[in-house]
């Protein structure tokens, strides 16, 4: 009956019709709600001061302009295939008119535009936040170019372009910090309201607010091919969406209007009394059946988008609320996805700190992600680094140079071992854990210690597979290509029904397909191997804050911020968006099966069953908005 905004039929040769269509609705709204309301003030006093027979034209008159906008909608529905309880609003003003009933007609007419500008009002308030993620677009980007800024359209920049980003400026496309410190707000992608600082070589993620001192960005992707963009796309995919319980609605709302019309029709022809027929219809317009649904489910998913998950839409949400089995990827999901140092061992009279800063030193001359890794950790813990001179790398296995005037040899343990006199012996008898790496340190031709780094799992991941448990996830299976004893070493303790190691992605795939007799299956992953296995599960789950772009293009929820609870948190707020939608559905078509079984046998009139139903539709849709709001937490992890 009402167009609930989130309907998807992009592919249809007549949708700009139906965006024209729609653009018309939104703009008459206001206006029809206020024609109505005038013609029902003009009325009443004409009947009330002495003028008793202009009241019913007035009426009549007022109540055109709605039914005629109704007409043109239930004409355009037909026309696209689709049967709306928009029959019923107008079999109910067409009746009032038809019989005498003005002062029904008008009020009528009244709550059913009104009803609509509710819905309107609701569902706007439900998409603010998706509507946030796209006013904030960036249109221009200041480049550097022979010296001089240009502000340029976005479709001009190119990867190894230099930009600009002044203080307030939205980070335009993907990039690296070239120079400077850039503070960054991406509270508007991720949720985290606490800015981001990030040094020179890191990485920047377009559509994130400079809230610090200008700096300036090497572009690495295009605009149409950054993250902002693709956020941009999949918020827009999310509005189109139609959820199956929608659809669901809408074929109850056949079943309804059979109902409504027979109750309607058998009211007037067991007592001959038409308008007994005609209070019927007036307590069915309109139905909250699809009132509630549309409401409650683009309520959810602005609620998800607030806190940084990215629902793509209706579907995916009301399967997010039934999922049974939980497929979850190791590397960059379980765990954070990159080496960090987890110990240091001296075995020289050098501090683990002092061990740390050589090493760090020297490891700044080199790209390798393990070097990169000590030098983080040693600005981490504000160590002050050397210049390190005289350096010589061996691609993938080490570096020999001299750090504050000592000769300083940093690698693998065969690496630093071969050049350094008793190393051999010294690092067989060092332990460190399955899966682990190691870098050996030599300093002035002396072993002088070892540094350990492993891919951690994140804080409170076993608390966090526990309150899944508790929400109704059945089953939560590992899916790795790491080996086994590293799979078994870092998932130790965790409450996992299954771990499957050495995977490729059509293994993954296998695995998925295997866990759906349970229920319907969650997969969760970030690289571009979890892709198809993302593709496969009835509902995939993108770590999108640091993962591929395949695998968030290929999942049906993006995980902004990079933190696994914000998973606990989507099930929790699909769940409550849901059972909302159904308590709406039940209370809001109970009460109206009431009022026309009252109302078929004589007890309410035409104009108090139009009252009594809006009481219903609003009340229904206040409840539906509910899924805005709180009642949804999720640990911290």
């Amino acid at each position: 009956m009402l167009d609930s905004g989130i309907s998807s039929r992009s592919a249809l040769p007549a949708e700009p019709e139906r965006r024209g269509l729609r653009d018309l609705q939104q703009a008459a709204r206001p206006v029809l709600v206020a024609l109505p309301a005038l013609g029902l003030a003009l009325g009443a006093y004409a009947f009330f001061f002495g003028a008793k027979s202009w009241a019913g034209p007035i009426w009549a008159i007022a109540t055109l302009p709605v039914l005629v906008m109704l007409l043109i909608e239930i004409v355009a529905s037909l026309r696209r295939g689709d049967v709306g309880l928009d029959i019923v609003a107008a079999l109910s003003m067409t009746g009032a008119l038809v019989f005498g009933e003005y002062l029904a007609a008008i009020v009528v007419a009244l709550m059913y535009a009104g009803g609509q500008y509710l819905e309107s009002y609701a569902e706007r308030r439900a998409n603010r936040e998706m509507t946030a993620l796209l006013s904030r677009v960036p249109r221009k980007a200041m480049r550097y170019r022979d010296g001089q800024l240009e502000e340029v359209g976005l479709n001009a920049v190119a990867p190894g372009d230099r930009l600009l980003i002044r203080r307030g400026d939205i980070v335009p496309v993907d990039g690296t910090v070239d120079a400077g410190i850039a503070i960054l707000d991406q509270s508007a992608l991720t949720g985290e309201s606490i800015p981001v600082q990030q040094r020179a070589g890191d990485a920047v993620m377009s559509g994130a607010t400079n809230v610090g001192d200008a700096f300036d960005l090497l572009a690495t992707y295009r605009a149409d091919q950054s993250t902002y963009a693709g956020i941009v796309r999949l918020v827009e995919a999310a509005q189109r969406s139609k959820a199956p319980m929608a659809r669901l609605a809408d074929r109850f709302a056949m079943v309804f209007l059979v109902v409504t019309i027979v109750l309607s029709g058998g009211a007037w022809f067991l007592t001959g009394d038409p308008i007994r027929g005609l209070a019927v219809l007036v307590v069915a317009t309109p139905c909250p059946l699809i009132l509630a649904v549309p409401v409650a489910i683009v309520s959810g998913i602005s609620r998800a988008a607030k806190t940084g998950i990215l629902v793509k839409g209706g579907k995916a949400l009301e399967i997010m609320a039934r999922v049974c089995a939980l497929v979850i990827d190791k590397t960059g999901t379980l765990t954070h996805g990159e080496a960090r140092v987890t110990h240091v061992q001296s075995l020289s009279s050098l501090s683990a700190d002092e061990l740390l800063r050589i090493a760090a030193s020297l490891d700044q001359a080199s790209k390798h992600i393990i070097a990169r890794a000590l030098v983080q950790e040693a600005q981490q813990r504000d160590l002050p680094l050397a210049l390190p001179t005289d350096v010589v790398e061996t691609p993938g296995e080490g570096l020999t140079g001299r750090v504050d005037g000592m000769s300083v040899i940093v690698g693998g343990r065969t690496f630093v071992a071969t050049r350094t006199p008793g190393a051999k012996e010294a690092l067989a008898r060092s332990k460190h854990p399955s899966g682990a790496v190691t870098v050996a340190v030599a300093v002035d031709g002396r072993i002088a210690g070892i540094l350990v780094l492993a891919d951690e799992l994140r804080s409170g991941t076993a608390h966090l597979l526990r309150d899944l448990r508790a929400e109704g996830v059945e089953r939560i299976v590992l899916a790795t290509g790491d080996r086994p004893d590293v799979a078994q070493a870092v998932t130790a303790g965790l409450p996992l029904d299954a771990i499957h190691s050495e995977l490729t992605p059509e293994n993954k795939i296998a695995v998925v397909k295997a866990e759906k007799p349970h229920g319907p299956v969650m997969m969760v992953g970030d690289g571009v191997n979890d892709a198809p296995a993302l593709a496969a599960a009835d509902l995939g789950v993108a770590m999108g804050a640091k993962g591929a772009a395949a695998s968030a293009e290929a999942a049906d929820v993006v995980l902004l911020v990079d933190r696994l609870d914000r998973l606990l948190l989507g099930i929790r707020i699909a769940r409550r968006s849901r059972g909302i939608a159904l308590q709406s559905v039940l209370v809001g078509i109970g009460l109206s099966f009431v009022g026309m079984i009252t109302a078929a046998f004589g007890y309410l009139t035409p104009v108090e069953g139009a009252l009594i139903q809006e009481g219903i539709d609003v009340a229904v849709i206040l409840n539906a908005l509910r899924a805005l709001g709180g009642g949804v937490r999720a640990n911290p992890s």
